[in-house]
C-alpha cells in the first residue's frame, strides 16, 4: 500500500467505530454547575460571530456537530474525533468526497426531527448559498473547497470537494460551527439558541447571564449527568477570581485562568484543581497594511523587530510559548517545533533585533526628535490590555509613542471587521488545530478575519498546496515554509501562544481543557462529585 492508501484505510476503519460514551461507573447525576462567562455574547449564534468563543462557550451544550472532539483528550487531532450527530464517516479514495450516515431518532428541542436537510442547510449558509444569510460569516473561507452538499434520504449527507482536503473533517468538529435547525430563522437563533444538544435554553439576559437545563430527550443514552449549567457574566478579572475563591462559580471559562490567576487560586483555594494546556490562542499585534503608516513594509518590519517575545512569555504572561502562527509542536500537530524560531527576524537576540528596528526607523525619518505617534486599539479583556500595554512600552524604545484605546466586545469586533483601526493587540484563537483554519481564516486576501489586510497570491497557492497534501511529513514541511514566509512578510506580529490552567473545583469531574478553547464545551460528560 502507498502512504496515501494507508491513510485512507486508517481513517475509514477508525470512523466505522461509532463512539460509545465512557461507562458510568462512579458518575453521579444531578446538580447545577456554575461557570464563569467573561462577557455578554454579541449574539447566541456562533456561526455569526468573529469573537465566537464567547458565544460558543455559552451555548455549546445546546448544540451538536456531525462530529466532535473527545472531551477527555486535551490534544486534538483526527484521532480524537468522535461521531456525534453522525454514526460514522467515510472518505472516498482521493479525499474529495466525505459521507456521514446520521443517527436516527434525534430531535430538535422543539420536538421536530433532525435530518440530513439540517446539515446541508447549515453548511450551505456558511458557504453563502441559499436565502438565509449570516451577518458576518467569518468562516466562509473554511468551506471554499466544497462544491456541493447532497443528501441521500433523511439520514445521510455527503460533502463534495473540488480537491483533496483531509482537514474538512476536523473543521466540521469545531464548536463554533454546530448544526443549526433548518426550520428556525437565523433571526430567532441569534436571540435564543435551539439545538439537539444535551441542554436546553431556559434563561438569558444580556449583562447578567445564561442558564441551560437538562434535555430529557437527549439522544446519547445516559447523558447529560448535570441538571443544568448557569453561565454567570463577570467582566472584571479580579471579580472573576474572587467569585472562584468564594464558590459563586465553580469553573473558570477557558482562556481566563492564566498563570498569575492559577498561582492566586492555588494558594487560596485548597480544593481548586487545574489542568494545564498550551492553546491555539495567539496574542499578536495587528498592523493594518492598507492604512498609513503601515502601508510601508519597512515600518511593519521595524515594529516586529522591536518586540522581545521571550520577555513577554517570561515576565508579562509567564508560561506563554513563543511561536509563529500555527501552534508549535509538540503542543499541537502541525507547527514548527519549539525553539525553531531563533534565526528568524524578531525572534533572535532582542538587542540585535531592536538595533535593527531603530536603524529602520532612522531610515524612515524617525528618531528622538521626530517620534511616531499612533493609537493602539484593543478589546476590554485583561490579557489583551496587558499585551497592548507591554507592546507600547517596547515600541517606546524605537521612537514610537502610542496611545491605548480600549473598546468593549460589541464595538471591537465590528470595527475590526470593517478595518477601522491602524494598530491593535488581540488574541486570535483558531478553533481547530489545523493549518487550513489558521491560514484560510487569517491570511486569505478576502477573508473577513484577515484583519491586517495581508495579501500575497503566491502564498495563497502554498495554502492550497499544503491543504491538499495527504502525507503528514510533506504537509509539515510545507507549513514550515509558509510560517517563515508569513514572519518575514509581517503578515501579523505573533507574540506568544497562551497557556491555560483551566481552574475547577475538585468535585467537578469530566471537565478537561483542550489545546483549543472552542471544542470541549458540550458539558454532557461533566458531573459533580458531591
Amino acid at each position: 500500500m502507498t502512504k496515501r492508501t494507508i491513510a485512507v484505510v486508517i481513517v475509514a476503519v477508525a470512523a466505522s467505530l461509532a463512539w460509545a460514551p465512557p461507562a458510568a461507573i462512579a458518575q453521579k447525576y444531578g446538580g447545577i454547575l456554575k461557570s464563569v462567562q467573561r462577557d455578554t455574547p454579541n449574539s447566541l449564534s456562533p456561526h455569526d460571530e468573529s469573537g465566537s468563543f464567547v458565544t460558543a462557550w455559552a451555548v455549546g451544550g445546546v448544540y451538536n456537530n456531525v462530529v466532535f472532539y473527545d472531551p477527555l483528550k486535551p490534544v486534538e487531532s483526527v484521532d480524537t474525533l468522535i461521531p456525534e450527530l453522525a454514526k460514522s464517516w467515510r472518505w472516498n479514495s482521493d479525499y474529495t468526497r466525505l459521507t456521514f450516515p446520521l443517527n436516527q431518532g434525534v430531535m430538535w428541542h422543539d420536538g421536530k426531527p433532525f435530518t440530513a436537510k439540517d446539515v446541508k442547510y447549515t453548511y450551505d449558509i456558511d458557504r453563502g448559498v441559499g436565502t438565509q444569510k449570516l451577518r458576518i460569516n467569518p468562516r466562509k473561507f473554511w468551506w471554499r473547497n466544497i462544491k456541493d452538499i447532497t443528501t441521500n434520504g433523511d439520514h445521510e449527507v455527503t460533502f463534495h470537494l473540488g480537491r483533496p482536503q483531509p482537514s474538512l473533517l476536523l473543521m466540521l468538529g469545531s464548536g463554533v460551527v454546530p448544526v443549526y435547525p433548518a426550520h428556525v430563522p437565523l433571526t430567532t437563533v441569534r436571540q435564543w439558541a435551539m439545538g439537539t444538544g444535551p441542554f436546553k435554553m431556559e434563561f438569558y439576559k444580556p449583562e447578567l447571564g445564561l442558564k441551560v437545563r437538562k434535555n430529557q430527550d437527549y439522544f446519547v443514552k445516559g447523558r447529560p449527568y448535570l441538571d443544568g449549567v448557569d453561565y454567570v457574566i463577570i467582566k472584571s478579572k479580579p471579580t472573576r477570581v474572587a467569585a472562584l475563591q468564594s464558590g459563586q462559580v465553580e469553573v473558570d471559562q477557558p482562556s481566563e485562568t492564566d498563570q498569575p490567576t492559577y498561582e492566586t487560586l492555588r494558594a487560596t483555594v485548597p480544593d481548586m484543581e487545574f489542568n494545564k494546556t498550551a492553546t491555539t490562542s495567539n496574542v499578536n499585534m495587528l498592523l493594518n497594511h492598507a492604512r498609513p503608516p503601515f502601508d510601508n513594509p519597512k515600518l511593519r518590519k521595524a515594529f516586529s523587530l522591536a518586540l522581545d517575545r521571550r520577555a513577554y512569555t517570561t515576565k508579562v504572561q509567564p508560561g506563554y510559548i513563543v511561536g509563529a502562527f500555527v501552534l508549535n509542536r509538540p503542543h499541537g500537530a502541525w507547527g514548527l517545533e519549539d525553539g525553531a524560531f531563533l534565526d528568524m527576524p524578531g525572534y533572535r537576540d532582542p538587542k540585535v533585533d531592536k538595533e535593527d528596528a531603530r536603524a529602520l526607523m532612522r531610515e524612515l525619518g524617525y528618531g528622538e526628535t521626530n517620534r511616531l505617534k499612533l493609537k493602539v486599539t484593543t478589546q476590554n479583556v485583561a490579557n489583551f490590555r496587558d499585551g497592548a500595554s507591554w507592546a507600547i512600552g517596547e515600541l517606546k524604545q524605537i521612537h514610537v509613542d502610542a496611545e491605548l484605546e480600549i473598546l468593549e466586545n460589541a464595538v471591537y469586533y465590528p470595527r475590526m471587521a470593517r478595518r477601522e483601526y491602524v494598530m491593535s493587540v488581540q488574541a486570535t484563537g483558531p478553533s481547530v488545530d489545523d493549518p487550513d483554519v489558521y491560514y484560510f481564516e487569517g491570511f486569505l486576501c478576502t477573508s473577513i478575519r484577515n484583519y491586517t489586510n495581508y495579501c500575497n497570491k503566491e502564498t495563497e497557492k502554498l495554502f492550497d498546496q499544503q491543504s491538499s497534501t495527504i502525507d503528514r511529513a510533506e504537509r509539515i514541511a510545507l507549513v514550515a515554509q509558509i510560517e517563515r514566509r508569513l514572519v518575514e512578510e509581517v503578515a501579523r506580529v505573533s507574540i506568544g501562544f497562551r497557556i491555560n490552567y483551566n481552574a475547577r473545583r475538585r468535585y467537578v469531574k469530566g471537565f478537561m481543557g483542550h489545546n483549543t478553547t472552542s471544542n470541549w464545551l458540550r458539558m454532557q460528560d461533566v458531573w459533580l462529585d458531591k
